[in-house]
């Protein structure tokens, strides 16, 4: 299938999204083939191909609303967003947002917060490798002279803050145990790493995506806990460190002389 060089490419992609549309005019086929015939071909192997993208970077959120709602829902979003780069592993960085907006999808309000925490995942295991720091290199630091210390996190490191228990729901279903029921008015603050070749996801205490996004934009511990005592007053701080080390988020620690 090919076309002149004065070909109307807006119509071509608007035709592609919409099978309510006729294929554009200037197409040539070889051989004689129909062009409507060759371009509804097309179209849907690009539709299907870019709705197996999603259902594949969002697993969980498949499974909670069934492949036809997901697949149809997919196939809304995929006629507002095409992709913006040629990997279609970074396909649906607006997914999260439009499920929020996706009035079908408006009494799961815990969605698209699971399907942040599920783009976040998919991130993290395409970030850099960097070598984290040791347990034993991190607990020999001075407590004393943390408070002005400043740290460099993982490249993979992702926190995402809920109203609802996000990383619950993703262990449930990403597990394959079976269900138990769970509050949905308890909140979860979710930290996805990737040191090495394995996805950790684990739960930060109240305050604690504060805290890492504090400690990502260069600013001092002390500087961070302030940060997350501001938003959850009763933050533990020694719980978030320790989940940070067991995930091996650390990669640097700088203590100031």
């Amino acid at each position: 299938m090919t076309a002149p060089a004065d070909f109307d490419q807006g119509a071509f992609v608007r035709a592609l999204l919409d099978p309510e549309l006729p294929p554009p005019n200037g197409l040539e086929t070889p051989r004689g083939f129909s062009p409507e015939k060759r371009f509804a071909v097309y179209r849907n192997n690009v539709c299907v191909g870019l709705v197996d993208a999603l259902s594949e970077r969002f697993p969980v959120c498949w499974q909670l609303v069934g492949e036809e709602f997901f697949r149809a829902m997919a196939h809304c979003y995929m006629r507002e967003f095409l992709p913006c780069a040629p990997m279609l592993f970074e396909y649906g960085g607006g997914f999260a947002t439009f499920v929020s907006q996706f009035e079908p999808a408006r009494e799961l309000s815990y969605l698209s917060d699971v399907a942040r925490l599920e783009y976040a995942v998919g991130q993290a295991y395409h970030a850099e490798d960097a070598a984290p720091l040791t347990i034993g290199s991190v607990r020999a630091l001075p407590p004393d002279r943390l408070e002005n210390a400043t740290a460099t996190l993982h490249p993979s490191t992702q926190v995402i803050a809920s109203t609802y228990p996000i990383v619950s729901i993703w262990r449930q279903h990403m597990s394959g145990e079976e269900m138990t029921p769970l509050d949905l008015n308890r909140g979860e603050e979710a930290l996805v790493v990737r040191p090495e070749l394995e996805i950790r996801v684990s739960t930060l205490p109240a305050g604690g995506a504060v805290f890492v996004d504090a400690l990502q934009d260069r600013q001092t511990f002390g500087e961070a806990v302030n940060a997350a005592t501001a938003v959850a007053t009763d933050f533990d701080l020694t719980a978030c460190l320790r989940e940070l080390i067991l995930a091996e988020a650390f990669v640097a620690i700088r203590v100031a002389h």
